[in-house]
């Protein structure tokens, strides 16, 4: 996820890029590998990690509608705030919570001021939305 967040990083401050692979697809990644880490987060620590194609469906899926849950109660208390800022400020976000949870992971989940993993990826996930969202604004408005 990092790589992934450093790479839109780099083509935001350069102004370039010269690999094809829209940096749209990167923000889909990381709202994908967040989830990913939601459902590796909730199963029982004895369970596999092999799980039926159906079973990681319906474990997406429930995240995702909790995800949605919490942009719009955010959004809600936020009065959509996110609309406000640049793209660039959202990877700024995106990349401080990926370093807060490498910080939880090396604390063995011992945490004085975050909330916590699943806080951090959700929040990951919702500034991945918001930054689609800008970036499609953006581009329909070109």
């Amino acid at each position: 996820m990092y790589i992934k967040a450093l790479r839109i990083r780099s083509i935001e401050e350069k102004g370039a890029q010269k690999v094809d692979d829209p940096v749209e697809g990167e923000f889909v990644g990381l709202v994908n590998y967040s989830v990913l880490a939601l459902i590796q987060m909730s199963l029982p620590q004895e369970a596999s990690l092999e799980l039926a194609p159906a079973e990681v469906a319906r474990l997406f899926d429930q995240h995702i509608s909790e995800n949605i849950r919490l942009l719009q109660a955010k959004n809600h208390d936020y009065d959509e705030a996110w609309r406000l800022m640049r793209v660039s400020s959202m990877t700024d976000l995106i990349l401080q919570k990926l370093l807060i949870i490498k910080q939880i992971e090396d604390n063995f989940g011992q945490t004085v001021a975050s909330e916590g993993l699943e806080a951090n990826y959700r929040d990951i996930i919702n500034y991945a939305v918001f930054a689609l969202i800008r970036l499609t604004e953006q581009t329909n408005h070109q």
